[in-house]
């Protein structure tokens, strides 16, 4: 029977060492600071908020919410898919990634988004989408929950982050105290507005089915939701792959109709 106990004592400090440990896996920013000209840098609310703005023509504007490489950098792709169709797009920079300042957290995060969108609907006068990708689906889903929008583009989603924990850390990360959970799903019953999803066949690190089954719990909660399996793309290249930006802009021009 000693060998059980040293067997679960070890289980249960290597659980103590996650619960200390995951916010590093969670956001592992990159340093690279975000310097395209065609944006300006702001910092809004009483939060202190990091933005980058690009104007556009259209009278929509895009609230970006980028993955966990935490640097608006790395996500040229996306935000090109919005300016060159001459949306608006106001995209919020993570705190500790890019250059910024300050620690992520999910509730800080999630905080600072809704401080993005009043920010945001303040100063455009014309509807709001929110599009996010991959650890952005979660921000993209609570704004919406919680504000009026236009539409929702998710980019490789999750129905939530704590299940992708479980299976990558042989853990019950969505039971364990402490663990950010990062629960998607939680918000759907709030959302009103359409949605677009695109998630890569071979994304190997949100696989297609978390998307699917988030597709499947909107679609059960009466939502509008359009889904494209993007055949052969990864969970990296998936906004370089070919048709990414017609599929947005198909998809919002019809909402917009």
């Amino acid at each position: 029977m000693n060998w059980l106990w040293m067997l679960v004592g070890t289980y249960l400090i290597y659980a103590a060492a996650m619960v200390a440990l995951h916010p590093r896996i969670i956001y592992p920013f990159g340093p690279d600071a975000f310097d395209n000209p065609a944006f300006r840098q702001e910092v809004v609310s009483d939060r202190d908020v990091a933005m980058a703005i690009a104007d556009g023509p259209d009278d929509l504007a895009v609230l970006f919410f980028m993955g966990n490489g935490g640097a608006l950098a790395y996500f040229t792709f996306s935000l090109d898919a919005h300016q060159n169709a001459g949306r608006t797009v106001a995209a919020m920079e993570y705190p500790g990634g890019g250059g910024i300042p300050g620690k992520a957290s999910e509730a800080r995060l999630k905080a600072d988004a809704l401080a993005a969108y009043d920010w945001l609907a303040a100063t455009h006068d014309g509807p709001i989408a929110v599009h996010g990708f991959s650890l952005g689906t979660g921000l993209a889903i609570h704004v919406a929950a919680a504000r009026e929008v236009e539409a929702i583009v998710l980019d490789a989603p999750y129905t939530t982050l704590c299940a992708l924990m479980t299976t990558a850390s042989y853990l019950p990360a969505c039971y364990i105290p402490g663990v950010q959970k990062w629960r998607s799903v939680k918000d759907v019953g709030a959302l009103s507005a359409p949605v677009l999803i695109q998630h890569g066949t071979v994304d190997q690190l949100i696989p297609m089915t978390y998307g699917e089954q988030l597709a499947e719990v909107m679609e059960a909660a009466g939502l509008s939701v359009t889904f494209h399996a993007v055949e052969g793309a990864t969970h990296n290249n998936l906004p370089g792959q070919a048709g990414y930006q017609d599929r947005i802009n198909g998809f919002l021009a019809e909402v917009q109709k």
